[in-house]
């Protein structure tokens, strides 16, 4: 029997770099012109991965999240993760938004995956869903080498990371 080689396939923020760069942005917020005398705020919920953006108006909140995403970019959070909900009235006519990180592969992107991968009629290749992530193995490290070449091509709405190649 030949040997079986895989990879995993994962997504996902390095929290301490979200966390960095939501520091980043409240620093740049206040040293703006267009925000002084405003009170704009970025929570940010570690065990959620929950952010909440609280401005003045719905102007400022927008420009707030343009700041958050220049410095996700920059410290090299994937954008693609970031799933911002709708912007809801806050008392005293302030403005909110709750932005969601995505941390693991959602179980119906997953399967997603799986039948893209599949569909593709790799031989010998075999996907399993394993909790929030996904180990593709093979006997051809060619063949795994063009799963990784295939799914950096698709789009499936989250960053993938390819780890544990073996």
């Amino acid at each position: 029997m030949a040997q079986q080689s895989s990879f995993d396939v994962s997504t996902g923020a390095d929290l301490q770099e979200v966390d960095n760069a939501v520091n980043q942005a409240l620093k740049e917020v206040q040293t703006r012109y267009d925000f002084k005398n405003t009170k704009c705020t970025i929570d940010f919920d570690r065990g959620k991965s929950l952010l909440v953006l609280e401005a003045d108006d719905e102007y400022r909140l927008k420009a707030l999240y343009d700041v958050l995403q220049t410095k996700f970019v920059k410290r090299g959070v994937p954008l693609k993760n970031m799933k911002a909900g709708t912007v809801q009235s806050a008392s005293a006519g302030r403005a909110r938004q709750e932005v969601t990180l995505t941390q693991g592969i959602p179980t119906d992107t997953a399967k997603e995956i799986v039948k893209a991968v599949k569909a593709q009629g790799f031989k010998k290749l075999q996907v399993a869903i394993q909790g929030d992530e996904l180990r593709v193995s093979s006997p051809s490290r060619d063949e795994l080498q063009d799963v990784i070449a295939f799914l950096r091509g698709q789009d499936f709405g989250i960053e993938l990371k390819f780890g544990n190649y073996r």
